[in-house]
């Protein structure tokens, strides 16, 4: 998943630019592509992230954004992560004592999963320290770590020495999140040990959470586009992005009884589920890649419903503990400069702004009590992506939301 200073490389006006992958997908072709959906289960597409071009103009001439709220729903903002080169995508433990995230260590050019113990500030490396990883999570109940990792493959290390090379030439290259398909979910104890590949497929495997009660993992995948022949066409829309083929699924959390629940062309991702375990959350990006809208549907995966239509880059989406509304990042402002936003469960009134303080402000997540929000910035002295944490005004959100 992609994260912190990543980000900055999104630049509204060419909307081809807000793609998250940087793809080069054609949007006629993929659209026409669309009604294929030749995704096993299911023979039909279950929906696209729409929007109006009305929509997408407006957007970026809403004076509605004109407010400074930041200083009263966040107080006692502190940098959470300190180490390393930038961090990004942390969540706490379902106690709240503990939270996991992704950092960069010198000597390491990829992301490596990391457990904090926020009472004593102390942390360690859950992950193996080869190859790429992401998307970490805390069972709720076990002493377990979920994250995504390409460790296992043969060439892990050889990919690992090339970027460092590459790095130490200074050679400038644009920005994509790799979707390598040797990326597998594996879960381990706290200390790394006991580590478990739950997956076992080709493709994509990432971007997992456990359900409240740890019984089930949500998770993104293109495994479909691994699993069956394709066209001549579908190739090529798989070797220019392979996110176009992304749906989600879910299991049982010791990898077994996988079931699809999403069935669109383009990137369905970063799944959550509410407090209780009955809704999920995530982003759908559109066929061509350009644009990305919050969703939700119940858990197994029927009534879906879209929550933003802008045209921009939504993501990130996070349920608030009490499930009265939920947070997100978007770029609806224009340009890189991605802000917080929240807007109720059913999108029933136009979002609020959360974040003002210059630089990309992404991936948002509650804690447990509803009383802390960590999320992921460029706010530092070197624009370096870092998490960051402060106290959050649950009643002051309600005010703005008009929900009290």
């Amino acid at each position: 998943m992609v994260t912190g200073s990543e980000m900055t490389s999104i630049n509204e006006p060419d909307k081809s630019s807000a793609h998250i992958p940087a793809g080069k997908l054609i949007a006629g072709v993929c659209v026409g592509l669309a009604a294929m959906g030749a995704q096993a289960q299911q023979s039909e597409p279950d929906g696209y992230a729409g929007a109006t071009s009305a929509n997408y103009q407006e957007a970026a001439t809403r004076t509605q954004w004109n407010t400074r709220y930041e200083n009263q729903l966040l107080t006692n903002t502190l940098q959470l992560i300190t180490d390393g080169t930038r961090s990004g995508e942390g969540y706490f433990s379902a106690d709240g004592t503990q939270f996991v995230y992704q950092a960069e260590m010198p000597g390491n050019p990829f992301y490596q999963i990391y457990l904090l113990d926020l009472e004593s500030g102390e942390s360690n490396r859950v992950s193996t320290g080869v190859g790429l990883t992401t998307c970490a999570w805390i069972h709720p109940t076990l002493d377990r770590i979920m994250y995504a990792s390409t460790h296992e493959d043969p060439n892990a290390l050889a990919k690992q020495a090339e970027e460092l090379a590459i790095r130490a030439s200074g050679e400038a290259r644009p920005y994509g999140w790799d979707y390598d398909p040797s990326y597998e979910i594996y879960a381990a104890d706290s200390d790394g040990s006991n580590l478990v590949n739950l997956t076992h497929a080709a493709g994509y495997d990432a971007e997992g959470s456990y359900s409240p009660d740890g019984r089930t993992i949500l998770f993104a995948s293109n495994r479909e586009a691994y699993a069956r022949p394709l066209s001549k066409v579908e190739q090529g829309l798989l070797d220019d992005d392979a996110s176009y083929f992304m749906d989600l699924y879910v299991m049982d959390a010791d990898g077994s009884n996988v079931k699809q629940l999403t069935f669109s062309p383009g990137y369905d991702g970063g799944p959550f589920y509410n407090a209780e375990g009955t809704k999920i959350l995530w982003r759908r990006f559109n066929p061509d890649g350009n644009s990305a809208e919050i969703w939700t549907m119940d858990a197994d995966g029927s009534n879906q419903r879209q929550l933003t239509a802008n045209g921009m880059v939504n993501w990130g989406p996070y349920y608030h503990p009490s499930g009265a509304y939920i947070i997100y990042s978007s770029n609806v402002l224009g340009h890189a400069n991605f802000e917080l936003f929240m807007i109720d469960p059913e999108g029933s009134s136009d979002p609020i702004r959360v974040t003002n303080t210059d630089g990309t402000d992404i991936l948002p997540v509650f804690s447990p009590d509803g009383e802390r929000l960590a999320w992921s910035t460029t706010r530092t002295p070197g624009g370096a992506s870092q998490i960051h944490m402060a106290d959050w005004d649950h009643e002051f959100a309600l005010e703005l939301l008009g929900l009290q």
